[in-house]
């Protein structure tokens, strides 16, 4: 009798410890909350567009099952990487690095937690990957900010027929900016023109270059750079003053210019979102999806300076507001 009595309460124990496993897994895998941590550069439009899509199109995906933990660093690999190692120990369940120096740190704080980045110009060389297939082959993916090269070349003879003489401008910290900046001084010199490298290291030697580069060239040209891109406002103080124009390389940093070749960081961060939510949706691996870029460039121009520095913009520009 006690041997029945014995095996009766194991039975019921059994049955309950099943009724428990089995109530956790449905809470796993239908109402479980997915965390997400966004590791931003630096607060400057371009950057907050991005988050904005990339949030946009998660809770399209996931409704109100994802919760966002955005997180603004002070500009360095440094200060996002506090952020990311904190994402780590928090145990999201995916990071959002916004920016090349967000994705460094997001790589470098995990080998496991999936990392969809965007505004990130070239992955190769953000990661150091010598023989690119467009994939990273690691727990990272993302979208880019690049735009074609040659085209924002283009611009600046459009801009200003008779150039002779083009800086450039950029932060030597920004790996990606460094590529920009190398690859836009070939795509010049095939053409003919005479191509100055200005650098910063970082934002507090931004306004004696700015001024340098200003007085000693026809034209300028900055690439996207965050750097650069968090002081768009006293750039353009000084560009304009100096009657200098300035071909940017994407939207925000027209601030500083009269013209760019334009993406849209909306765009891009919303396509990033998708590739996060498939992720979280279907387990996708993250170094086995392709690199995605945009598929739309635009010609733009910044009214007011344009017609503080007297340039004629050709009618296919189109204004920003």
């Amino acid at each position: 009798m006690k041997a029945r009595r014995f095996i009766a309460v194991i039975a019921i124990m059994l049955i309950s410890i099943i009724s428990i496993m089995g109530c956790g897994k449905t809470t796993t895998e239908e109402d479980k909350t997915i965390t997400i941590g966004i590791c931003q550069l630096t607060e400057h439009d371009a950057l907050d567009e991005a988050t904005r899509g990339f949030i946009d199109a998660i809770k399209q995906e996931l409704g109100d099952k994802v919760v966002v933990n955005v997180q603004i660093a002070e500009g360095t690999v440094e200060s996002c990487r506090e952020i990311t190692d904190k994402f780590v120990t928090d145990g999201v369940d995916l990071i959002m690095a916004n920016a090349t120096p967000a994705l460094q740190a997001a790589t470098e704080s995990t080998g496991t937690i999936p990392i969809v980045a965007t505004s990130v110009t070239d992955y190769s060389t953000a990661l150091g990957i010598r023989k690119w297939s467009g994939i990273t082959g690691i727990n990272a993916t993302g979208t880019s900010d690049l735009a074609p090269i040659a085209e924002q070349a283009e611009i600046i003879y459009e801009i200003v027929p008779d150039v002779k003489t083009i800086g450039i401008l950029y932060c030597l910290a920004e790996s990606n900016s460094v590529y920009q900046a190398e690859t836009m001084a070939a795509e010049l010199e095939s053409r003919g023109a005479n191509c100055r490298f200005y650098t910063v290291k970082s934002a507090d030697e931004i306004e004696a270059v700015a001024r340098k580069a200003a007085a000693e060239n026809d034209v300028l040209y900055m690439p996207t750079d965050n750097t650069l891109a968090s002081r768009a406002d006293e750039l353009k103080r000084i560009f304009v003053d100096a009657g200098i124009p300035v071909i940017a390389g994407e939207e925000g940093l027209c601030k500083a210019g009269v013209a760019t070749l334009s993406i849209s960081y909306y765009n891009i961060g919303f396509n990033a979102g998708l590739m996060a939510a498939d992720i979280i949706k279907n387990n996708s691996e993250p170094g086995l999806m392709e690199i995605k870029y945009a598929d739309e460039y635009v010609k733009k121009y910044n009214p007011e300076n344009a017609a503080a520095l007297n340039l004629d913009i050709p009618t296919d520009y189109m204004r920003i507001e």
